[in-house]
């Protein structure tokens, strides 16, 4: 079991949790995700690392509430315990001295993204990001961008906070007003990582894509998160999750992504209707794991 040192939403329907993975957090490196099942007949699900703590050993992740497991892993508190934390897997992030380098994180996207674009400060980058979200109130990790990075520009889809539009938009800008961008990262939900693409490969930017919304089980074995890249298939999961954007076919990546909408969405109807009993197998299998322990 691992213990959940804390628990709190971030923006509604996302939550950031603080657990206790000492040997995780010794490996971790930008880009990496692990694999969570929170009890034994449990879904195993891969999610980013948003950062790690070596010193005190704990990870921290962000998770949106979107299907069966995340909506029960978010309803999970401070002081619970998830059954399984597997990781670090996925090949890290690039981090070189590469110039100007802006970030794009839309949505959730930005937590992934926030540990790339501090590794990428630390190595003498000036980072550029750009944060994206439907609303205001879903707006998450600004504070923490500004950080490390030397310039912040936020856009909201309903433009109820910063500027009304698109992460695209404020990229476009930037381009056509003269900054000479040397890389970009893009994490987020696909229809904005492929519009980024299209936006950067008219200027011949280098543009890095993280393909973890596709993935499934994390370990290349149930073939869910197959991607072609020059042609050839590859697994988000093994030989990303990054990838150089200007190699995927985004046609048949957008096919793939919808696959499994009907068998998540059934999924989700069915937990709605059993949520509490979940739950409480959830609490069973902490306390007994608590007894055994204290044997």
């Amino acid at each position: 079991m691992f213990r959940i040192l804390c628990a709190e939403f971030i923006a509604p329907g996302i939550k950031r949790f603080v657990i206790q993975a000492p040997r995780v957090a010794r490996k971790q490196r930008p880009g990496q995700f692990v694999i969570l099942r929170i009890y034994e007949e449990g879904e195993r699900i891969p999610l980013t690392i948003e950062k790690s703590d070596p010193a005190v050993g704990t990870i921290n992740i962000v998770v949106q509430s979107i299907g069966k497991t995340t909506h029960l892993l978010n309803s999970l508190e401070t002081g619970d315990s998830i059954r399984d934390v597997v990781g670090p897997l996925g090949n890290p992030s690039e981090i070189g001295k590469f110039g100007t380098v802006v970030v794009v994180g839309g949505g959730v996207g930005t937590a992934m993204a926030y540990p790339t674009a501090a590794a990428l400060k630390d190595a003498g980058n000036r980072v550029v990001s750009i944060i994206g979200a439907r609303t205001k109130e879903l707006v998450i990790l600004e504070a923490e961008m500004r950080k490390v990075s030397d310039q912040v520009l936020i856009t909201t889809d309903d433009g109820t906070y910063a500027e009304k539009g698109f992460v695209t938009d404020k990229l476009r800008q930037l381009i056509n007003a003269g900054t000479h961008v040397d890389r970009v990262l893009a994490i987020g939900p696909i229809p904005m990582m492929r519009a980024v693409a299209e936006v950067t490969a008219k200027a011949n930017i280098r543009t890095i894509v993280s393909l973890n919304p596709i993935m499934i089980d994390g370990t290349g074995m149930c073939g869910g998160c197959r991607v072609l890249v020059d042609g050839k298939s590859e697994f988000a999961c093994v030989d990303g999750p990054e990838f150089d954007a200007s190699r995927i076919n985004f046609d048949v990546l957008v096919q793939r992504n919808t696959m499994y909408r009907a068998a998540e969405q059934k999924s989700f109807e069915d937990f709605q209707q059993e949520r509490e009993s979940l739950l409480a197998k959830v609490h069973s299998e902490q306390e007994c794991a608590l007894q055994g322990g204290r044997k």
